[in-house]
C-alpha cells in the first residue's frame, strides 16, 4: 500500500486549527486595491473557516493535517 501524499496546492493555503477545523486566507487582497471598497479590503483581512461541506475534500487533500 503506498502512502498518501500531501497535495501541496492544498497545504499552503489551509492551516489546522487546534478544534480540527481548518482556516484559510481570502482572496483578492494581494493588489489592484485602489479601486476596492475600505469596507471590502477589511473583510479579505479576516481568516475563514472552511465550510462543513467542503470539509471532506479538504480532509482528502491534506491527511496528515
Amino acid at each position: 500500500m503506498p502512502k498518501i501524499k500531501t497535495t501541496r496546492a492544498a497545504a499552503k493555503r489551509f492551516k489546522k486549527t487546534g478544534s480540527g477545523k481548518y482556516k484559510f486566507r481570502k482572496s483578492h487582497a494581494s493588489h489592484i486595491l485602489t479601486k476596492k471598497t475600505t469596507k471590502r479590503k477589511r473583510s479579505l483581512r479576516l481568516d475563514q473557516m472552511v465550510a462543513g461541506s467542503d470539509m471532506k475534500e479538504v480532509r482528502r487533500m491534506l491527511p496528515n493535517g
